[in-house]
């Protein structure tokens, strides 16, 4: 049965909030994402909460099976307050639903190649909402996964779980520093397609092979030169109005689907 909480004093309250910050997400080894759509993608993907909490007098049917399915799996639901929600989310207007899960293992080798013909690899990519909503890509264009090179931003943050709008259940995730990922990569099969201001070749004009690796850099510096030069092949998205380049999820959208439209083809 759950149980309630109303007090914002509360000792797990205030873990769950302190989920919000990095650091406690790696001691932990837990993350937050929030609301009923997201975290039915996630049961559907076969992911339960640890921790359900949920707005006092809401009712949904989706909510109700998915506190059901959590506490048969041994998880604990809680029922509180909307304030206290808001208080856990950093939202003015939360969501009914609030879930806590265990992050997953992101270690390079546990990625198969062979599950999928198109993966998307991001290069010390800095804002979360760009993560989350590449993550939301891959899942739209059938990717196996997102595989995050450097330093970048952390894919289990509150921002980029909520731009992934569920994705992140559904996309395999890994972690790499860049001469561990090419070693990875040249170990087997692979196309490595980078975008790249620098490049004379349009985007269209290749013939993609499968696995595809699609590789897209820093949203202000790109892909270094080294990283470029390690490419199979470099193309180009045409820029036809004043601005130099697309945002680099819209980017990443852009090549993915062009890809897949060839093979679709």
């Amino acid at each position: 049965m759950p149980r309630e909480i109303t007090a914002f004093s509360n000792p797990l309250v205030k873990q769950v909030r302190g989920l919000r910050e990095k650091k406690n997400r790696r001691a932990e080894g837990l993350f937050l994402a929030e609301g009923l759509r997201i975290l039915t993608e996630a049961r559907e993907a076969g992911f339960l909460p640890e921790l359900t909490f949920y707005a006092s007098g809401a009712a949904h049917p989706l909510l109700d099976q998915l506190i059901a399915e959590a506490e048969a799996g041994g998880g604990e639901a809680i029922e509180t307050t909307s304030d206290i929600l808001h208080k856990i989310s950093g939202k003015d207007n939360p969501q009914i639903v609030l879930g806590v899960y265990k992050a997953f293992p992101t270690d390079l080798d546990l990625i198969d190649r062979g599950k999928a013909d198109l993966w998307i690899v991001a290069q010390a990519l800095r804002d979360p909402g760009n993560l989350g909503t590449i993550l939301r890509t891959g899942d739209a264009v059938g990717a196996g996964g997102l595989i995050l090179v450097d330093d970048c931003a952390d894919p289990f943050s509150v921002e980029a779980v909520r731009a992934s709008m569920g994705a992140l259940f559904t996309q395999k995730i890994a972690m790499a520093s860049w001469p561990d990922f090419i070693a990875w990569l040249r170990a087997g099969e692979g196309e490595l397609i980078g975008t790249s201001l620098n490049s004379s070749q349009d985007y269209q004009q290749p013939r993609y092979r499968t696995p595809a690796f699609l590789l897209v850099g820093n949203e202000a510096q790109g892909l270094p030169a080294e990283y470029e030069a390690e490419c199979d092949t470099l193309v180009k998205i045409p820029m036809l109005g004043k601005a130099d380049s697309l945002n680099a999820a819209v980017a990443t959208a852009v090549t993915a689907y062009e890809i897949i439209n060839q093979w679709r083809r």
